[in-house]
Formats: C-alpha cells, structure tokens, sequence
C-alpha cells in the first residue's frame, strides 16, 4: 500500500512475520492486503534479527525479545498482528502498547468454532504439535481439534515444491479421514496462502490463520477507534 493511499481516517495494523524469513514476510503481506478492508493501512515486516523459522522452544525465546524491540522502533499503531501460530508474548505486548494484539492460533481457533464442531491444525515441523496442543488447550479447544504435522520446516512450506504440497495435502486427508475433521486450520505462518487451493481441492472450509488474526485485528482496531470517537463527541 503506497504511501500516497494514506489516510488518517483509516485504522493502521502492525503485521509482524516473528521470523526473520522474507518469503514468508511476504507471503504474509499478501494474506493480509487481502484481508483487509480498502484504505486500511498496513505495516508489514519481520525483525532485522532473530530466527529464520520458530520451530522450537529456543526459536521461540529468542523470537521474543526482537518482536518486543520491533514494536517499540515502529510509528503510532491501532492493533498489533502476530503473523505465527505460536501466539508468542502475547500478553506482553497488550500490557506494553495498551492496543488489541491478535495471534494467529487464538483467532483462527475463533474463526474455525463458527465453522465445524470438529477441525484439525495442520503445521510443519512435529516438533511444533506439542505447543500447539497446549494453545489449544489454553484456549478451550482441545476436545475439538486434532494436531497434524506435515513434517516440511517452515522454510520449505513457504516454498512451492512438489513434494511440499504432496506432504500438506496427505496431513489434510489424514486429517479428515482419522481424525474426523470437518475443517482445517493452517497453522504455520509458511503455510500462508494456501487455504484456497486446499479448500477447492479437498473440499471443506480452510481457515488461514494470518489472514483470520489480521481481519480480527482490524476489527478490534475500529471497534476501540469508534469508542474513543464517542467519547469525544461527548
């Protein structure tokens, strides 16, 4: 979005990519121009530091502390996206900013309950189901929701090989077939963009994660801009 599109009237999200990874960045700036609503602005970008992919515990503790930095070096913003599915410092950053900060994790899990009774989370690594299950628990979802690796890194699902779409669409059918799934919920930010083809193909709701998180960002963000409004007409 060009400078020149800019106005004042229109709500401002912060989309951070907490991996320093640019194809993935970008996958994620397109998920979220498509997201969003005409004149909404969006600033998208990942740390200058920190992991390539977030696929363990370390890569997770050493995301955190250049995702705090990068909100702090960024302009006035109304809501603040994290554009992963681990839902990092989530907490922190609404303490820090005083803004709504959405995850991919917690608003795709909202987005999926309105679609299906049962859903399944379809990632990358195996070594990301067990703090995935643990969202999932977190936020009431672990009765309904399956967890399914498609043993690519984050890297890789972010590419457009062969082999990476065969290994995502077998967790997929795995997925509906074992686990009873009636929707799937993609949860990599790597896995941005492919909710459509899925959809088409296997024929049952795809939730993109990223793009769920950014349409409840700017949702929030206009909910609290038309509450202070209020208050100043007051």
């Amino acid at each position: 979005m060009s400078s020149n599109e800019k106005t004042p009237t229109m709500p401002r999200l912060l989309v951070i990519n907490p991996n320093t990874n640019p194809a993935v960045t970008a996958l994620v700036a397109a998920a979220a121009e498509g997201a969003v609503a005409p004149g909404t602005l969006l600033d998208v970008l990942n740390p200058p530091r920190g992991p390539f992919s977030i696929e363990t515990a370390e890569h997770r503790k050493a995301a955190i502390p250049e995702i705090l930095a990068l909100v702090d070096s960024r302009p006035a913003f109304d809501a603040c996206v994290l554009a992963c599915f681990d839902d990092l410092c989530l907490d922190q950053l609404r303490v820090k900013t005083g803004k709504p900060a959405v995850g991919a994790c917690e608003a795709g899990i909202a987005l999926a309950r309105t679609m299906a009774g049962r859903f399944s989370v379809i990632t990358t690594v195996h070594a990301a189901v067990p703090s995935i299950e643990r969202l999932l628990e977190r936020y009431g979802a672990g009765d309904i929701c399956t967890v399914r690796a498609a043993g690519i890194g984050v890297a890789a699902a972010a590419g457009d090989t062969q082999e990476t779409e065969a290994r995502i669409f077998e967790a997929v059918r795995l997925a509906i077939e074992q686990d009873g799934a009636e929707a799937i919920l993609l949860g990599s930010g790597g896995l941005t963009g492919r909710a459509g083809a899925i959809a088409a193909a296997m024929s049952l709701p795809v939730i993109d994660g990223v793009a769920a998180a950014v349409r409840l960002a700017e949702s929030a963000a206009n909910y609290v801009r038309a509450g202070v409004a209020e208050k100043a007409a007051e």
